[in-house]
């Protein structure tokens, strides 16, 4: 199954850019074939050219919720994500509204089941800074396992 992981944000924007520190030490750790490793400042319908012809994706990126902590790391899907199929503007598209309308295209995109979102809650996603805030910075260890732990799930010989 062509998979790709894919690290969410912006590396210059302290937590924002969690995603992707995640995903450049996960591939550091991780060698299967037809996995991808990327990196993405995108969103909205946009998320599609980058997500096309990928039967399997384990996207990293930061959340902010009304209860977390920083740090806390949630295992979600597109459609915990769904707020609205309907958008004034393409990049204000939900994730499950691009991935829908993408389908009705008829481009090649992972199941909902087959999309995993490793969400770490983040403290301050808009201060100019390469460096993640502490709390945030210690999840980066078991994000990465939780990463891994996904791409070993479901495949008979994915060795690590």
């Amino acid at each position: 199954m062509k998979t790709l992981v894919l690290g969410m944000g912006n590396p210059i924007l302290r937590d924002d850019g969690i995603g992707i520190h995640v995903v450049r030490e996960a591939a550091k750790r991780h060698r299967q074939e037809n996995v991808d490793f990327s990196e993405a400042s995108v969103g909205g319908l946009r998320i599609l050219d980058v997500i096309a012809g990928y039967q399997r994706v384990v996207m990293v990126d930061a959340i902010q919720t009304r209860s977390g902590q920083p740090g806390d790391i949630y295992r979600l899907t597109p459609q915990d994500l769904k707020l609205s199929l309907h958008a004034g503007s393409s990049h204000d598209v939900s994730l499950p509204g691009a991935l829908a309308l993408g389908r009705a295209m008829g481009w090649t995109l992972p199941a909902d089941e087959d999309f995993v979102i490793i969400a770490i809650e983040v403290e301050d996603p808009f201060t100019f800074g390469e460096e993640c805030t502490p709390g945030v910075e210690k999840a980066v260890p078991p994000a990465v396992e939780a990463v891994l732990a996904e791409l070993k799930h479901g495949t008979d010989d994915a060795p690590l």
